[in-house]
C-alpha cells in the first residue's frame, strides 16, 4: 500500500511540473507576441529634429454624407427640338448652318410648298365667311328684336355664324401647325384686310414658307440642301441651348435611400480636374437596370461657359446636406504602409513612439478619415513617420538603436 502512495505523490509532482513549465511558456510566447503588436522606438530629441518630426492630435472633421456616382453628360432634352416640316416642298433657300447661334421664331430655312398656299387659302376663305356670317348674324339680331324675322330663323343664322368660328379657328390651327406663330398670322390677317379681302391676290398666295426656330440655342445637327425635296417629318435641324444640360448618373442600390431631390451635385470632368460645375436633381429613376442593377439620376448642369460636352464622361458626387457625421482625421502623410498594414505613430513619451494599425475609410482634401484604431486626443506622428517606418524596418532585421 506504501509503495503505491509512494508512486502517486512522484507522479503528481511530475505532472505539477510539466503544467507549470507549460504554462510558463505561453506567458512568454504572449509577451513576444505583444511586443510585437507594440514594438517601441526610442527616438532622441536631436534626431526628431533632425528627421522633421512633428507631433500632432487626432482632430474630428465633421462632414455630409458623399456618394461618388460615375455618369455621362447628355443634352438637356427639355431645352432641345427636333425641327421638320409637316408638308411636303422644296428647299429654295438656307438661312442657317451648323454651329450656328439662333433665336426663338428665326428662319432656318424657306420652302416652297404647293400645299401650304393651299392652306393659307382655305384661311382667307375661312376669314371671308366668318366676316359674311358676322354681319348677318348682328343685322338678323336687329330684326329679331324688331320682330321681322322669326325666332326660328335668328336661331339658324346664329347657329351658321356659330359654325363659321369653328372653320376659322381651325384653319387659324392648320396654319399654326406649320410653323406660324400667333404675330405672323395677325400680320397676314392685317394685310388680307388691307387687301380688301382678295384671297386670289399673289401677294397673299405665295407658296413660300418659313421653318422656324421654336427655341433659342444652337444649330447642332442640319439635313437640308437647295433645291432638296422635302417629305414631311424628316428631320432638318436639331436646335438645342447647350448653356444647361443634363448628367446621367449611375447609382447602386444601396445609394439610393441617400439621394434626395435637394442633395447638392458637384460635377466634374478628367478635361478639367481644378473645376467642379454644380448640378441639381431634377428626376431619379423609378426602375432599376436588371442587369446594371443602378439607377439612372438625372442632373441639370449649369454649362454657361460651355465647356462640358454631350456624351463626356464625368464624375458626379452627391452631398447630403441634411445627414451630417463626425469622423476622427489625420493628416495623409501621418498614415504609412508597414508589412501590409495601415499604421500611424503614437508617441507614448518625449522620446518613445509606437506604430498603431488603422482602418481607413476614405480620404478628404489631403487628410485621411480613419475608421478605427486611434480615439479622440491621442498624440501621433503628424509630419516625419516615414522616417519612424523606416527605422522600424531596420531593427526588424537587426539594425542599430536609435539614439
Amino acid at each position: 500500500m506504501r509503495k503505491y502512495l509512494l508512486l502517486l505523490i512522484i507522479l503528481s509532482l511530475i505532472f505539477c511540473k510539466g503544467e507549470n513549465a507549460s504554462d510558463q511558456s505561453q506567458n512568454a510566447k504572449l509577451k513576444e507576441n505583444q511586443h510585437e503588436e507594440h514594438e517601441e522606438l526610442n527616438v532622441s530629441l536631436e534626431k526628431q529634429k533632425q528627421w522633421g518630426i512633428e507631433v500632432g492630435e487626432v482632430s474630428e472633421i465633421n462632414i455630409s454624407s458623399k456618394i461618388n456616382l460615375l455618369g455621362v453628360i447628355s443634352l438637356n432634352q427639355n431645352k432641345t427640338a427636333h425641327i421638320s416640316s409637316l408638308v411636303e416642298g422644296k428647299v429654295v433657300s438656307l438661312l442657317t448652318d451648323l454651329g450656328d447661334k439662333v433665336r426663338k421664331g428665326q428662319t432656318l430655312l424657306v420652302l416652297n410648298s404647293p400645299e401650304f398656299s393651299q392652306t393659307k387659302a382655305e384661311f382667307f376663305k375661312s376669314k371671308t365667311n366668318l366676316n359674311l356670317r358676322r354681319k348677318e348674324f348682328e343685322r338678323s339680331k336687329v330684326l329679331f328684336e324688331q320682330k321681322a324675322i322669326e325666332k326660328k330663323e335668328f336661331l339658324r343664322r346664329e347657329a351658321e355664324y356659330s359654325k363659321t368660328i369653328i372653320q376659322y379657328d381651325v384653319a387659324k390651327s392648320n396654319l399654326h401647325s406649320l410653323g406660324f406663330l400667333p404675330s405672323h398670322i395677325e400680320s397676314l390677317i392685317k394685310k388680307y384686310e388691307s387687301l380688301s379681302g382678295n384671297s386670289d391676290s399673289l401677294e397673299l398666295n405665295d407658296p413660300y414658307l418659313s421653318i422656324i426656330s421654336p427655341l433659342s440655342g444652337k444649330i447642332i445637327f442640319r439635313d437640308a440642301i437647295i433645291g432638296e425635296c422635302i417629305e414631311p417629318d424628316k428631320m432638318l435641324f436639331k436646335v438645342s441651348d447647350l448653356s444647361s444640360l443634363w448628367a446621367l448618373l449611375d447609382a447602386y442600390e444601396k445609394d439610393l435611400p441617400f439621394i434626395k431631390k435637394d442633395s447638392m451635385v458637384r460635377i466634374k470632368s478628367t478635361l478639367y480636374p481644378d473645376k467642379e460645375f454644380e448640378g441639381k436633381i431634377t428626376y431619379i429613376s423609378d426602375m432599376i437596370d436588371e442587369k446594371l442593377r443602378t439607377a439612372k439620376i438625372r442632373v441639370e448642369v449649369n454649362n454657361k461657359d460651355n465647356l462640358l460636352k454631350p456624351n463626356m464622361f464625368i464624375l458626379g458626387t452627391i452631398e447630403n446636406k441634411n445627414k451630417r457625421e463626425r469622423f476622427l482625421n489625420v493628416p495623409g502623410e501621418a498614415v504609412q504602409n508597414l508589412n501590409g498594414k495601415k499604421v500611424v505613430f503614437l508617441q507614448e513619451e518625449k522620446e518613445t513612439f509606437a506604430p498603431q494599425e488603422v482602418k481607413i475609410k476614405g480620404k478628404i482634401d489631403g487628410n485621411v478619415i480613419i475608421a478605427e484604431g486611434l480615439k479622440l486626443g491621442q498624440e501621433i506622428v503628424v509630419k516625419g513617420a516615414f522616417y519612424l517606418k523606416a527605422e522600424l524596418n531596420k531593427k526588424s532585421f537587426g539594425g542599430a538603436h536609435v539614439h
